[in-house]
């Protein structure tokens, strides 16, 4: 038939739903139509007929019937200069083979419902001297700030991919937490389900397991805690802080009962990714950290935590 194509779907979308990618590809086409086009077979995954709700996968073929009427829009063309100097500004570290940014608090990684900006609809402001943009291999909380590695070549976002699916990276997060853990260091092997919007501890639940070290604490009732997430399941961090009675400051998710916030510096999200070692997968001693963001240092400030990063 002719206007049918065909589109190999990317690494950095397995895993997203069909109908989430054609409304982020083709956001004029309109769910009724997307659904006329489904119920009769003109959209199909690797041969097959589709549903709304399929989990797409990379590499897959997704076969699109003429949608000329209705043509992507490709957002990343047309990045405003204010965005372009934005995105750039996050740059702490650039090679041939990665880029390092240092983002910020209550900036998304990819869209979503009713998020218009975000790190992805960005990334075609990154290529520098490259031919081709910059690819998402990891993904951290909105609310989270720090560290996020972008591959600048397949080859090297499929390797890292694989990295972080599999846990083989050491990462180091920074967090702020009202209360001090009991023990000023030790595991957290917790199993989490996730239940409506949150990861709860269930008996049914995935392995989870974090270790934690304090760092310092102001009378117990706030301490600095580094973490390091052995597993990767969603919000692990603030939901194991959190089973230990220590919640993050700043997170409405996870603060148990109490809606206490550290208002007197910011209400925003006292999580921070701070640090990544690539070494295992990139064969070099390459070891990266973000800057702590203004609001976390002065929130330490303001609480006389001592910082030794």
């Amino acid at each position: 038939m002719s206007g049918v194509k065909t589109v190999i779907i990317k690494k950095e979308d397995d895993g997203i739903r069909l109908n989430r990618w054609f409304l982020r590809e083709y956001p004029a086409l309109g769910l009724g139509r997307l659904q006329k086009l489904l119920r009769t077979k003109q959209i199909k995954v690797d041969g097959k007929r589709a549903e709304a709700s399929t989990r797409l996968q990379t590499g897959q073929e997704l076969r699109l019937p003429p949608l000329d009427e209705q043509k992507a829009i490709k957002k990343e063309q047309n990045i405003s200069p204010k965005d372009i100097d934005y995105i750039k500004s996050m740059v702490i570290y650039k090679d041939a083979e990665i880029i390092a940014l240092n983002k910020p608090s209550g900036l998304a990684v990819q869209g979503g419902t009713n998020t218009l900006k975000h790190i992805d609809g960005m990334l075609d402001a990154l290529r520098f001297e490259s031919s081709e943009k910059p690819r998402l291999v990891h993904r951290i909380d909105k609310e989270t700030s720090g560290l996020l590695i972008l591959a600048r070549s397949r080859k090297i976002a499929d390797l890292l991919t694989k990295a972080f699916r599999e846990h083989n990276l050491q990462k180091t997060y920074l967090a702020i937490v009202r209360g001090c853990p009991q023990k000023f260091s030790g595991e957290i092997n917790i199993p989490l389900e996730k239940v409506g919007e949150k990861m709860c501890v269930t008996a049914g639940g995935k392995k989870a397991i974090t270790k934690y070290n304090v760092l310092d604490n102001a009378a117990k009732k706030y301490a600095l805690v580094e973490a390091f997430p052995l597993t990767g399941r969603t919000h692990q961090i603030r939901a194991h802080l959190e089973a230990l009675g220590t919640p993050i400051l700043g997170d409405d998710k996870y603060f148990g009962n109490s809606r206490q916030h550290l208002t007197e510096v910011t209400n925003k999200l006292y999580l921070h990714a701070y640090k990544i070692d690539l070494s295992s997968v990139l064969g070099k001693n390459k070891i990266l950290t973000a800057p702590l963001p203004e609001h976390f240092k002065s929130a330490c400030r303001f609480l006389g935590l001592e910082i030794e990063k």
